[in-house]
């Protein structure tokens, strides 16, 4: 099971070390360096700029990884 959030309010702004986002594939990266979890860019599915997100697992790691992911977004400059 998957969603695909779309990340495109997000290009464009920067990592804490002031590195850009300039695409999903960015952002994907991002979310493995400053959140440890593991996403696929969209444009991997032709569904550039949204991110895979699977949801095959426990509903205590999916709630551990929205927070991680709120605070990688939170981050953002």
């Amino acid at each position: 099971f998957y969603l695909y959030p779309n990340c495109s309010a997000l290009i464009g702004r920067r990592r804490p070390d002031g590195t850009p986002i300039g695409s999903d594939d960015d952002f994907s990266l991002y979310l493995l360096d400053q959140a440890r979890v593991a996403v696929v860019q969209g444009s991997a599915y032709g569904l550039s700029p949204h991110f895979r997100i699977s949801i095959a697992t426990s509903m205590d790691l999916i709630e551990k990884a929205i927070g991680r992911i709120a605070e990688a977004v939170e981050a953002l400059r």
